[in-house]
């Protein structure tokens, strides 16, 4: 068994803390054709502005509403599995914002930011579900943008064994900063900073920014095969596999069925998927896959274990509509 290639500070109070956009997901299936008839590229996260969210909204068929948001998701995931798990983001004070404030905390995690009490309504995040389990997101932002260094919770992250950061959060400039104190705060409380690089187009906007806090700050980087080839702008994952490992000392790349990659400077381990019977819905697979592996973490296991369980909770959400694992979600050791 493998051992994490760093110590993590198991006197803190909390295992993470995660920062992102606070979403409330609006879930639809919907044929190819949907896709077409709206001009919604297939597979990617757009951001639309309100008038777009309108229009989407409008011709969506019967939809199911749930708290989202990529961090979020995560965060409650390590919440089920049993950790003491944070959440930094914005909502608005309205009734999206309250539904997912009540979400986040029956479900065992601390939520305090506070509520926009004017502008933009609660971020909302329009998810077409072709047959193929394929997701399409469109996501309004809403009072999630505003999130600022001012709703850097210092006392939580310094409670925090690990610290998880979304790259989604990166498209409103503030949150750029927040990102940056979010991370000087970590490090001089022995805090260990993760990030996921959330998605390939995500990358693509924000490169140069990644790789600057992929190398100057991060511990533990999460993405999927294609998000790291575009960080490094490479065709073969291999290569890619070896330049992480100049940049980051723990990476954890997914590969869908093809399982994931632990990756340090000295080992990599490959993780199987876990079989499902059938795909429903793939939203929040790498979300969770995040939570399983930061929670086994955080409890002191091998890498081997915390693939393990990632791959049991990706395999979990991916089994349903939705991007969160149910509240009576179990691991097998």
């Amino acid at each position: 068994m493998t051992a994490c290639p760093f110590d993590l500070d198991t006197s803190k109070t909390h295992h993470v803390t995660g920062l992102g956009n606070a979403m409330v997901d609006i879930i639809a299936e919907c044929e190819e054709v949907f896709l077409s008839q709206l001009s919604i590229e297939k597979g990617a996260m757009t951001l639309i502005d309100e008038p777009r969210a309108q229009e989407i909204y409008a011709a969506m068929g019967p939809a199911t509403e749930e708290s989202g948001g990529s961090a979020a998701n995560t965060i409650s995931g390590i919440g089920v599995l049993g950790g003491k798990a944070c959440y930094l983001g914005k909502v608005a004070n309205d009734q999206l914002g309250r539904i997912f404030e009540h979400d986040l905390t029956s479900g065992n995690v601390t939520y305090k930011t506070e509520k926009a009490a004017e502008g933009l309504e609660t971020g909302r995040c329009y998810i077409l579900v072709t047959p193929d389990a394929e997701r399409s997101m469109n996501t309004f932002l809403g009072a999630s943008s505003g999130f600022s260094p001012i709703d850097v919770d210092e006392t939580l992250i310094a409670s925090s064994q690990v610290i998880y950061m979304e790259g989604y959060l990166f498209d409103p400039p503030l949150a750029k900063q927040a990102y940056r104190k979010a991370a000087e705060i970590a490090h001089l409380n022995n805090v260990k900073v993760s990030l996921t690089l959330s998605d390939s187009f995500c990358v693509d906007r924000h490169r140069e920014d990644f790789l600057d806090l992929i190398r100057e700050e991060t511990d533990i980087l999460f993405a999927n095969e294609h998000e790291l080839k575009s960080l490094f702008q490479v065709e073969d994952l291999s290569e890619a596999i070896q330049l992480i490992r100049n940049f980051c000392p723990l990476s954890a790349i997914t590969r869908s069925e093809k399982g994931s990659l632990i990756v340090t400077s000295e080992s990599l381990i490959e993780i199987e998927a876990c079989p499902v019977e059938k795909v429903i819905d793939t939203t929040g697979a790498g979300d969770q896959y995040a939570a399983g592996f930061l929670y086994g973490l955080t409890q002191g296991m091998s890498l081997e274990e915390c693939g393990n369980v990632a791959s049991q909770a990706a395999a979990a959400v991916i089994a349903r509509i939705g991007p969160r694992i149910p509240q009576d979600f179990k691991f097998n050791n």
